[in-house]
């Protein structure tokens, strides 16, 4: 069994595990390992700076030489500083400094006072100097428990794990205390400082969530956007919530002070391109900032009031934007296009989107080469105190689940901000990696300006009314060191009022001329409007029998599984051979195998999409023997888009979020993400609320991501029958998205097709089925997918009626079950029945129907069947629209009114399903 590094040092048991780890590195605890692989290191160091000066190296060199107890003493020590140094840092600015930890203290290690003055060679820290173990303290205190505390001991990565110890501990001996531009730093203090005081007296009682208390996220964001391009990054993709925003926006991203300002205005009325617009402290924001070294582009999300959803939305920009210009190819480390995530403590702590995008970060298909989180620690969540928000010791432990390095800092220390800054984005350009810049801060009103926190925490509002902003703090510090004079910091300050002033007054003047184009700026994407248009989707013969071809064929030596090589090959040779029986998998793969040769690149991820929930689509072989996997529609033709198909993790609302992300950064390319089961997509309701529905209304920001939801009554039960159609029909208004309910392959091909084909983006919910992927009924024939052929919205029924004037009842529906119903209409040999399938719910093209009605003159009985019960499926959403055009009474045929999506039990699933399609053709 495997032994730990006791707080208290215990000579025997440090070699024995010492000895067993020269054996065995494996072989002790990782505390251990990281313990010794430190003492090595510092003593390999020692030895050849030894041998390159030509001198032997200290007394005491080795492990058993004189003094191992002494030194195995110091060297837990180190190690537990090194761990635990952290717990006693001076984080809070509200506090007077860390409280001491006991297991820090001498008698933790078998030492006391009388050893202080006794001479340790420090080969296992810093540079293999000799100093006297008070001295060691000092500077031990000094690099753990200061105003930065460090975790990084939890990190396996032996690599990982000495950088960081290397860079932290050389901060204090081999160079120089970092220097920064202290006018500079006074500056973004001065400048988030004096914008919030500002607007609170321009606009007495307005919401702002402001960053008051927390000025210094300012000075990490500019000292990291300061560093970008010694660093090699060319763009930042932003997300946070609302606290900080207005600044942000203003001071980081250097959107408009007189647009920013006249949002505030009471008359304000946002200029849309469509849609209702959302309040100011969501709204998303891109902009150029100039460097003299060049610009970089910093885009921040718009992000509703769902605190960490927008996280993986901005991952899935920002892949998408390394596509886009380049920095995701074999040669590319991911590093011209950073992520950064601003968190609430409380929220960081508390939401399961932080967890789920964290375990993003390395995954093939979705890592971004390392995210800066910087957590602006409010020490408080809305009214709820950190003892009553989580059960870790810090909000950030939730990030030690990917082994990343956690820097908790003073929020009123800029040298240390600035210096967290640059080491977070060192670490993260070298080693593709998340870190997190723990900021502690404190929130100098309630949770809006209008609360009153003194209400729940009257201790620690006493404390923050006393204190003096931190702009005004440094300010006289720098003036007290001599870093500048009183009049040159005063003159910071006074050129920022004056700014601040100029672009109010420049409001006015605009307001009072009623000239509104001043206001201006934002970054809104205005598109056509919907058009139900018919669109060419259709292909040559010669395009469809290439790429069919592409995928049946299957490389010389490759060892197929037997069932694929004998079963799914051959039907789809025969298929192309015949020009009948086209599955839906099919389709699909023809779909795709198009698009890319047409230049447009296509995605897909998902739960185990590579094969599909039902084992249908296998757009990855795998080879039986080695498992080499061959993708045919990676082989397409030379010059063809780019084809990229994952299974994710386990996880609904960060995948979703991340292809929707990807999809607004990447707009040739048809992303497309798919459910294991429909119901799965509960998981992400968030993502779906508030963006894919909403996202164009609120913000401007189309999007032609396509959701693939399998749905349909199998007798599955009530968990894996419902993708929920009526909670997307719900959602549908303004032309805001497109849902559908398709019965053919064909139908999937079109309408993935035209995704892609026409000029506005819009959405696309698809619930895609389980049973028809194998339901003979349920195939196409060549001709369907040729040109010509293109998605129809309707379609009418497929039987040629002798005298569609004797029709005197039709039945409408959506999906798979038009097919139960046409099997009983032929085994009843029912003949006065037409039955009409709604493929696209959302846009309804009531003109179409009109139409197609119109063949059938003598039609007065009107019907819905659905498989859903009555209180779900279309029925709600549908029966207003066709009473509408009907002008008459419609019949439901369906499901009574359940809590549960589905019976439990597939003998009453059958009797249910029976009972439905006898009521659809009622007398």
């Amino acid at each position: 069994m495997k032994s730990s590094v006791s707080s208290r040092f215990n000579a025997e048991l440090l070699e024995q595990n010492y000895n067993q780890w020269c054996e065995d590195p494996q072989s002790v605890s990782s505390d251990w390992c990281a313990f010794f692989e430190g003492f090595e290191l510092g003593h390999t160091q020692l030895k050849k700076k030894a041998d390159a000066a030509g001198v032997a190296a200290p007394v005491g060199d080795t492990v058993s030489e004189h003094s191992l107890n002494f030194r195995g003493k110091v060297v837990s020590l180190v190690y537990n500083y090194r761990t635990l140094g952290h717990t006693q840092a001076h984080l809070n600015p509200l506090d007077e400094g860390g409280a001491r930890n006991p297991r820090l203290e001498l008698s933790q290690f078998g030492l006391d006072d009388s050893d202080l003055d006794r001479e340790v060679s420090t080969q296992f820290f810093r540079t293999g100097q000799t100093m006297k173990l008070r001295d060691m303290v000092e500077a031990l205190e000094e690099t753990y428990s200061g105003y930065i505390g460090f975790e990084f001991m939890h990190i396996h990565n032996t690599e990982v794990r000495n950088w960081i110890r290397a860079r932290i501990e050389q901060r204090f001996q081999t160079q120089p205390r970092m220097k920064i531009d202290k006018a500079q730093v006074l500056r973004w203090l001065l400048e988030s400082q004096l914008f919030e005081s500002f607007i609170a007296k321009k606009f007495l009682g307005e919401k702002r969530f402001s960053l008051e208390g927390g000025e210094g996220a300012m000075v990490v964001l500019n000292t990291i956007l300061e560093q970008c391009p010694t660093a090699g990054v060319m763009e930042i993709e932003m997300g946070m919530a609302h606290r900080g925003r207005l600044n942000v926006l203003r001071n980081f991203l250097r959107k408009s002070l007189t647009t920013l300002l006249y949002e505030f205005t009471p008359n304000y009325v946002p200029d849309l391109v469509a849609g209702d617009g959302d309040v100011k402290y969501h709204l998303g924001y891109e902009g150029f900032r100039e460097l003299p070294e060049g610009e970089i582009r910093v885009s921040l999300a718009a992000n509703p009031s769902h605190l960490e959803a927008v996280n993986a939305v901005v991952e899935g920009k920002a892949r998408a934007r390394q596509r886009m210009i380049g920095d995701d190819g074999a040669k590319s480390d991911r590093t011209k296009v950073l992520p950064i995530l601003l968190h609430g403590d409380a929220a960081f702590a508390g939401q399961g989107p932080v967890a789920e995008v964290l375990n993003l970060s390395q995954l093939p298909g979705y890592r971004t080469g390392g995210t800066i989180h910087l957590i602006i620690n409010n020490q408080i969540g809305f009214t709820t105190m950190p003892e009553d928000a989580r059960s870790s010791d810090y909000a950030t432990d939730v990030a030690k689940m990917i082994e990343a390095p956690i820097i908790h800092v003073n929020g009123e220390e800029p040298t240390e901000l600035a210096w967290a800054a640059i080491t977070a984005l060192e670490f993260r350009q070298r080693f593709g990696r998340d870190v997190v810049i723990d900021m502690y801060c404190y929130r100098r009103h309630g949770h809006n300006e209008a609360d009153q926190a003194a209400f729940t925490q009257p201790h620690i509002y006493k404390k923050v009314d006393a204190r003096k902003p931190i702009g005004d703090l440094y300010k006289a510090r720098v003036v007290q060191e001599g870093a500048l004079s009183q009049q040159e910091a005063d003159g910071i300050q006074s050129e920022i009022e004056e700014a601040l002033e100029a672009g109010y007054q420049r409001m006015v003047k605009h307001m009072d001329a009623g000239d509104r184009t001043v206001f201006s700026g934002s970054t809104a994407e205005p598109q056509p409007s919907y058009s139900h248009a018919p669109v060419p989707t259709g292909i040559t013969r010669e395009a469809l029998q290439h790429v069919g071809k592409v995928l049946t064929t299957i490389p010389e030596g490759f060892n197929l599984h037997n069932t694929l090589a004998k079963r799914f090959i051959p039907r789809r040779k025969e298929a192309l051979e015949k020009g009948t029986h086209f599955d839906w998998a099919f389709a699909e793969s023809l779909a795709w195998g198009s698009l890319l040769m047409e230049g447009n690149p296509v995605r897909l991820s998902g739960q185990d999409v590579r094969r599909g929930t039902f084992s249908h689509r296998h757009a990855v072989f795998y080879d039986s023997e080695t498992r080499e996997r061959y993708i045919p529609l990676t082989h397409v033709s030379d010059d063809q888009a780019k084809f990229c198909v994952y299974n994710s993790l386990l996880s609904e609302a960060a995948v979703l979020g991340f292809d929707y992300g990807y999809s607004l950064g990447c707009t040739n390319m048809l992303i497309m993400w798919e459910a294991q089961f429909g119901d799965f997509a509960n998981g992400a309701q968030v993502i779906i609320d508030q963006f894919i529905s909403s996202a164009e209304s609120k913000w401007q920001t189309p999007s032609s991501m396509v959701m693939l939801l399998p749905h349909g009554y199998e007798g599955m039960g009530p968990e894996h029958s419902s993708a929920r159609l009526e909670r997307f029909l719900q959602l549908c208004a303004e032309k805001n998205m497109q849902v559908a309910n398709l019965t053919t392959p064909a139908q999937y091909f079109h309408i993935l097709r035209r995704q892609k084909k026409r000029s506005f983006r819009k959405p696309l919910v698809l619930m895609t089925p389980k049973s028809l992927l194998t339901r003979p009924e349920a195939v196409s024939t060549e001709a369907d997918f040729l040109e010509g052929a293109c998605f129809q919205e309707i379609l009418p029924d497929i039987k040629d009626f002798d005298k569609p004037e004797d029709i005197e009842r039709v039945v409408f529906c959506t999906g798979k079950v038009f097919y139960d119903l046409a099997e009983y209409r032929d085994e009843k040999e029912i003949d006065n029945t037409a039955i009409i399938r709604i493929e696209q719910l959302y846009p309804f093209n009531d003109q179409m129907l009109e139409l197609i009605l119109s063949q059938y003159p003598n039609a007065k009985k009107w019907v819905w069947a659905q498989e859903e019960p009555k209180n779900m499926g279309a029925w709600s959403y549908i029966v207003p629209r066709l009473q509408e055009i009907l002008e008459g009474h419609i019949r439901y045929a369906g499901r009574k009114p359940s809590s549960s999506p589905a019976a439990g039990s597939k003998a009453m699933h059958k009797r249910e399903q029976l009972m439905l399609i006898e009521q659809a053709f009622e007398v």
